[in-house]
């Protein structure tokens, strides 16, 4: 299995559920870990599963998801699977927002088919750093797409 991880990170935290995720997807494939920065379309070439994780700036995306989508071709993802994950304060998402929601529906927009319910990962200041336990429960967001895949 062929995976893609792109991701946005301003402080780090994003960048270390990425890390964390990829970790898990690795023992069943290739894992391609990519910042939102450098990715373009032909990245998502092959691919069988696409994971894409972006903090939550104002209630929603941040500017460098909507620069990811829009340089992406109308039915690019059709066939890949995809699952969203977003990191924000650990207060309730009608009050911060989440980006992953909306990352998950924009994704299957492209014709990508959700393989688990969007997640957040909570960070303890603005800064950080990650809220105790959160790497693990990324591991275990990780596992639990391994399982729908193979089921």
């Amino acid at each position: 299995m062929d995976t893609l991880i792109v991701y946005d990170s301003v402080f780090g935290n994003t960048h270390e559920i990425a890390q964390a995720i990829a970790q898990v997807m690795e023992q069943r494939g290739t894992v391609r870990l990519i910042k939102a920065d450098q990715f373009n379309a032909p990245d998502l070439e092959g691919i069988d599963l696409m994971i894409a994780g972006f903090p939550t700036h104002r209630h929603g995306m941040p500017e460098t998801a909507r620069a990811m989508l829009e340089s992406m071709p109308r039915g690019a993802l059709r066939g890949v699977g995809i699952a969203a994950f977003d990191t924000r304060y650990r207060k309730p998402a009608w009050l911060t927002g989440s980006a992953a929601g909306k990352l998950s529906r924009k994704l299957g927009k492209f014709g990508g088919k959700k393989i688990v319910s969007p997640e957040s990962f909570f960070v303890d200041g603005r800064e950080g750093p990650l809220g105790e336990g959160e790497l693990e429960r990324a591991r275990l967001w990780a596992e639990s797409i391994l399982r729908q895949l193979e089921s």
